[in-house]
């Protein structure tokens, strides 16, 4: 009989006991403990298993769940005596930034310290007893929502040296989605607050704390060394290209495999697979997120689950306002095109409005990029980054961004889509009209990167031909023929089936009043353009008649689109 599959459940006691859906993720445990590392970063795409593997490992080691190794039984840990002796014998310290997304530095750092002094509180017995000095209780006692950063910064460590000194031993330290608040902080433009306030923290807690015995943090992203971790050199960090916990973290091909088999859905494997496959850790291939497998075995529909399980307010952000280069290689990559880039695994935020490398970068640590290919390091001279082929990871994700860019448009969507309507029919006139409308509310959402469309234009432009075509790919092969001149993009549309539609063509410019007087010269450019550059040819040598294409000029000033 299947078990029932429970969605959202992050807490291993409660899923262990109730019997739900589980797949056995112990050996993690001695794994990492046998590794011997001092403090682990191990970084991972969101819904993952980061915060449920965080709380089988509290589960195991913390003195709070002495007694309770039944909830072990029949996992793999639980057949080696040596761990059956430990279990429930350490003082540990867990703790979450998961929910801590404010959109200013105060309430952030409010926030984090209500859940220092909320740990504290569940440990308010270590005052009632004579292991601490009355000094100790002082400090103790001065933990609330509004202490100053000196005891905010120290908290953990000093709660280290308060657990050391009441159970004689050492405590493990856990800390899950560390960098959730920084991918805020760089969103909502306090970073450099948040950054200062961060490394005092985590270096006192992992740095110079004489009372730790492991530590564990999670997160998707490896923020940079000289941003938070530049006292850390004990941090081994586990990234997605790392083959260190490969198989910890996301469900394999065969746990999948076996779970569809559980639940009568053998026939199925290859949509699944095409669906959801595609995540590689490290040199294992056909890792799947668990969210979405989940997800499908418990309503037994093809969604997309996981790419829209969580805000993409980054992603959209680093993609609508990035250059007319990244625009273009994100098409490329719905198309299902591939990208070589140098690849940083060391995300530096600030870098993420100049450095194209760093925004392919966070792609791939939050699972919208996966690795077909890279260099090695024995060929790389000193101080390169190692060159990496990426891909879009799966369907799941293709739709998600497709969403996404689909979304921009969502605030004039009737236009939007009688747009495309007029452009398939030829109606020129109706085409105009509803641009207008269209390109009045969208380029004023574009216009908020550094640079404005008034400065670089085709940056905004370029995001507005995103969505443009982005519904199209169904029925057309659609390519771009660019030019590096300031203010062109060119299109291709050609029909999947040629009987029933026709060709299109389109030019893209931008007025340029040192060139042409008016908007219809620039309209008139842009067909000569398409003649210059015979883009007709090559429909033509695909067997497309030539009364079969259709071509335009569309003419961009500002908020105003003239088309002919």
């Amino acid at each position: 009989m299947a078990r029932t599959v429970a969605i959202g459940i992050q807490d291993f006691g409660d899923l262990i006991q109730k019997k739900y859906f589980y797949i056995d993720k112990t050996s993690f445990i001695k794994e990492w403990w046998e590794s011997g590392d001092s403090v682990t970063l191990i970084t991972r795409p969101r819904r993952f298993g980061k915060t449920l593997n965080i709380s089988m490992v509290e589960h195991f080691f913390s003195v709070n769940y002495s007694g309770h190794g039944e909830l072990f039984e029949g996992l793999s840990i639980w057949e080696d005596d040596k761990y059956r002796e430990i279990q429930g014998t350490y003082p540990v310290i867990s703790l979450s930034f998961a929910n801590i997304k404010e959109t200013n530095y105060p309430d952030t750092r409010k926030k984090i310290c209500q859940l220092i002094t909320e740990l504290y509180t569940s440990h308010s017995f270590l005052l009632e007893s004579d292991a601490l000095a009355e000094g100790d209780k002082e400090f103790f006692r001065r933990i609330s929502v509004n202490m100053d950063d000196v005891d905010a910064t120290m908290a953990i460590h000093y709660l280290s040296k308060f657990l050391y000194l009441y159970y004689g031993k050492k405590v493990i330290i856990l800390l899950d989605e560390y960098d959730t608040p920084m991918q805020e902080a760089y969103v909502d433009g306090y970073w450099n607050e948040l950054v200062a306030f961060t490394r005092s923290m985590f270096n006192s807690t992992f740095k110079t704390n004489p009372w730790l015995e492991r530590g564990i943090m999670t997160g998707i992203t490896r923020v940079s060394k000289e941003s938070i971790f530049s006292d850390l050199n004990n941090l081994e960090v586990v990234t997605t290209t790392s083959n260190k916990y490969a198989d910890s973290f996301g469900f394999t091909e065969n746990e999948v495999f076996s779970a569809l088999e559980e639940c009568g859905l053998n026939s199925v494997k290859d949509m699944v697979k095409y669906w959801y496959d595609g995540f590689i850790f490290g040199n294992y291939k056909d890792i799947y997120n668990p969210w979405s497998i989940l997800n499908f075995l418990d309503k037994r529909k093809f969604m997309t689950y996981w790419a829209n399980s969580s805000s993409n307010s980054l992603v959209g952000k680093l993609l609508r306002e990035g250059s007319r280069r990244i625009k273009e290689t994100f098409e490329g990559l719905l198309r299902g095109e591939t990208l070589r880039t140098p690849i940083d695994e060391q995300i530096v935020y600030s870098q993420l409005d100049d450095n194209e490398s760093a925004i392919w970068s966070l792609l791939l640590a939050s699972g919208y990029l996966k690795v077909l290919d890279y260099e090695r390091e024995e060929l790389l001279q000193y101080g390169e980054a190692a060159e990496y082929e990426l891909a879009l990871t799966n369907y799941e994700v293709k739709r998600m961004f497709n969403g996404m860019v689909h979304g921009w448009f969502k605030r004039v969507e009737a236009d939007y889509n009688d747009f495309i309507k007029a452009m398939l029919q030829d109606d020129l006139e109706a085409m105009n009209a509803y641009m207008n409308r269209v390109a009045l509310s969208t380029f004023s959402y574009f216009d908020t990167g550094k640079h404005p469309y008034g400065d670089e234009p085709e940056r905004f432009y370029h995001g507005f031909v995103l969505g443009l075509i982005v519904d199209l790919q169904n029925r057309y092969i659609i390519t771009s023929n660019r030019e590096s001149g300031f203010g062109r993009y060119g299109v291709m549309l050609e029909p999947k089936n040629p009987k029933e539609d026709n060709a299109i063509i389109l030019e893209f410019k931008v007025f340029n009043e040192k060139r042409e007087h008016s908007m219809e010269d620039t309209v008139e450019a842009a067909h000569k353009q398409i003649d210059e550059k015979n883009y007709a040819t090559r429909l033509i040598s695909h067997g497309i008649p030539k009364e079969q294409i259709r071509s335009y000029g569309f003419a961009f000033q500002g908020k105003n689109v003239l088309i002919g």
